[in-house]
C-alpha cells in the first residue's frame, strides 16, 4: 500500500503551481508536507485526492490510478481540506451519518460514535456544526475524514484553529492512525511536524527541495547551533567577534543562539570570553539545526 506521485505538473498560465514532482509514501509513514504559502502544497494534495486534475504526470493510491478511477481511489482516502467545508445547519451526528452513507459504511451508528470519541467531539456532540468553535469544526472535518476507516489520510492543516491542549489530542490521534495507514499532512506549525513525523517533504515554488527523515536533514546540514545563556546582559558585538561564528541570534537579553561550522571552537571561545570579562555562563548547549532553521534556509 502506497501513494506514488510521478512527474506531477499543474500549470496556471505561465505559472507552474506544481512543477514535475515525484515521491512515494508507504504504509506506516507519517510524512509532513511543508512549504511557504503558495508553494504548491494544497494543489498537490488536491491532485492526490482526485479533486483536481494534473496537466501531466500521475498519482497511484493503494494500487489505483487516481486519474483513471477517481471514485475507487477516493474510497481509500480520508481527506481533510484546508477550507474544511461543512454543512452548518446539520447536527454533528446528522452530518457524520450523512458522510457515512456517502461512503456506504456498513454499521453507520457505530462508526459515528467511534469517530466522535476518537476526535474528542463528545462534549459538543449535541450541537449544530454552525454553533461550534473553529477548533471543534476542525475536529468534525477530521472525524468525517476518518469515518470510513480509509487506508490513506491526506490532512491539510489539521490542527488549524486548535488550542494547545486540542493540538496534543489531535497529534495523538494522527500518530495512532499512522501505525497502519499512510498519513500525509501539511502544517505551518513546525513543532507539530517534529513531534509527529518520521519524514519531511519540503516544497518551494512548485518544486521539491527536500525529501528525507528529519534526522537525516539535520545531519546533512553543515551548520550547528550553540545556545548560550549568560547571567549578565551583553552586546551582540562581543559574540560576533568570536572565531568560527557565522551568525548570532538574540533570543533575549541573556540568551543567544550562535550558528557555526565548528561548535567546539565556539564553546571554548565562549568559556574564554566568560573568564576574561568575569561573566557567568548559566547554560551552554550544542545541537543540530531546528526544522524551522532548515525550512527557512531551503525556502528563502
Amino acid at each position: 500500500m502506497s501513494i506514488q506521485v510521478t512527474g506531477l505538473l499543474k500549470q496556471y498560465g505561465e505559472q507552474k503551481a506544481v512543477n514535475n514532482i515525484s515521491f512515494t509514501v508507504s504504509k506506516g509513514e507519517i510524512v509532513g508536507f511543508l512549504g511557504p504559502n503558495g508553494a504548491g502544497k494544497s494543489t498537490t494534495m488536491k491532485m492526490i485526492t482526485g479533486y483536481l486534475q494534473p496537466d501531466s504526470g500521475g498519482v497511484i493510491v493503494a494500487g489505483i490510478d487516481v486519474t483513471k478511477d477517481p471514485l475507487e481511489a477516493k474510497k481509500k482516502i480520508g481527506y481533510l481540506p484546508e477550507s474544511n467545508a461543512l454543512y452548518y445547519d446539520m447536527y454533528i451526528r446528522e452530518y457524520l451519518h450523512f458522510v457515512a452513507e456517502v461512503h456506504d459504511v456498513s454499521n453507520k451508528k457505530d462508526a459515528v460514535e467511534k469517530v466522535i470519541t476518537l476526535t474528542g467531539l463528545t462534549p459538543e456532540n449535541s450541537k449544530k456544526i454552525g454553533q461550534l468553535s473553529k477548533g471543534y469544526k476542525q475536529r468534525v472535518g477530521l472525524a468525517a475524514a476518518l469515518i470510513h476507516n480509509p487506508e490513506v489520510l491526506i490532512l491539510d492543516e489539521p490542527t488549524s484553529g486548535l488550542d494547545p491542549n486540542q493540538i496534543i489530542e489531535i497529534r495523538n490521534v494522527i500518530k495512532e492512525q499512522g501505525k497502519d495507514k499512510i498519513v500525509l499532512f501539511s502544517s505551518h506549525i513546525l513543532q507539530e511536524v517534529e513531534a509527529i513525523c518520521n519524514r519531511v517533504i519540503i516544497i518551494n515554488k512548485g518544486s521539491i527541495v527536500a525529501d528525507d527523515s528529519l534526522q537525516a536533514l539535520q545531519s546533512r546540514s553543515s551548520t550547528n547551533v550553540v545556545k548560550v545563556e549568560f547571567g549578565e546582559a551583553l552586546e551582540a558585538e562581543w559574540l560576533h567577534r568570536l572565531p568560527s561564528v557565522k551568525s548570532v541570534d538574540k533570543i533575549d537579553t541573556h540568551n543567544w543562539s550562535l550558528q557555526t561550522d565548528e561548535p567546539e571552537t565556539v564553546r571554548r571561545a565562549l568559556l574564554e570570553l566568560s573568564m576574561q570579562h568575569n561573566l557567568n555562563i548559566v547554560s551552554l548547549q550544542t545541537g543540530s539545526e531546528s526544522l524551522e532553521t532548515i525550512f527557512k534556509s531551503l525556502t528563502t
